[in-house]
């Protein structure tokens, strides 16, 4: 999956988290990189919209007391638990960061998420700027 990651980094002008993506791959196993682009894509919107980030402040301590660390991670879980109902967000997150474990660490040079405030939106934005301009 480490190939894949790197190149669906890329697509997203490298402003995502390296081990969202992997989860995403590791979640859609059988899919290609367009599937998971579109998943991301997904789950950018549903961040940004209902105040999802505010509710995953709200429960943020349930899933650190389950030692799930990576926000990204925990915020995309609950997304994928109201989109398939089979597992709650805390166990989803604590199956891919405990269990399964995350390939990609920060050695303090370079964040792996974008601390810009409103990335997801931005990239979200230019994203379907492309789209149209493809489509005329």
């Amino acid at each position: 999956y480490i190939q894949q990651t790197m190149q669906i980094s890329a697509m997203w002008d490298h402003q995502i988290d390296l081990n969202l993506i992997y989860v995403a791959l590791d979640y859609w196993y059988e899919r290609d990189t367009n599937e998971i682009f579109g998943l991301l894509f997904e789950f950018g919107q549903w961040k940004i919209q209902n105040n999802n980030e505010q509710k995953y402040k709200k429960r943020m301590n349930d899933f650190l007391e389950r030692r799930c660390c990576n926000h990204s991670i925990n915020l995309f879980c609950m997304f994928l638990s109201e989109r398939y109902k089979n597992r709650t967000a805390v166990e989803r997150a604590a199956s891919y960061t405990i269990n399964n474990g995350l390939p990609f660490v920060n050695n303090g040079k370079k964040p792996l998420i974008s601390k810009k405030k409103n990335a997801w939106k931005d990239i979200l934005e230019k994203k379907e700027k492309e789209d149209k301009i493809r489509r005329n």
